[in-house]
């Protein structure tokens, strides 16, 4: 049960860390890439500035499109451990109740045996209806 527990966690962190190094990876990207277009451009500055404007609304939207995805990732799998749960608890409730309809078995089989031991001490306590008569006389 640990050893699922920990693979779970270190899926969590994989995940995390997937999304944070894919974010990290298109900022560092979309940086170099306007850097060498600025270095590498034979255009005017009116020229580059539209292009790294251009560069940075696409970088933002596969960001976004990334966290987006990341998010998406994060619920699905909430989603999943939730539902799992769920199941567990589900059947931990029916054992509970399995348990104790039998408890409850066991106690009118022993309230039975009782009831039969006391019946049977006081027959065998009270006097026999011969020797009431029998005395009385």
């Amino acid at each position: 049960m640990k050893n699922n527990k920990q693979e779970q966690e270190v899926e969590h962190k994989d995940s995390g860390n997937n999304a944070t190094s894919a974010i990290a990876g298109l900022v560092i990207g979309g940086l170099a890439g306007a850097g060498a277009a600025l270095l590498l451009a034979p255009q005017s500055g009116k020229e580059t500035r539209a292009q790294i404007q251009q560069k940075t609304v696409e970088l933002r939207d596969r960001t976004t499109d990334t966290v987006d995805d990341a998010v998406a990732q994060v619920k699905s799998k909430t989603h999943e451990i939730t539902d799992g749960v769920r199941g567990k608890a589900k059947e931990l409730q029916h054992q509970a109740k399995e348990l104790q309809h039998q408890g409850q078995e066991v106690i009118v089989e022993q309230l039975d045996r009782v009831s039969a031991a006391a019946e049977a001490g006081k027959a065998a306590i009270a006097p026999e209806p011969e020797l009431v008569t029998a005395r009385k006389s």
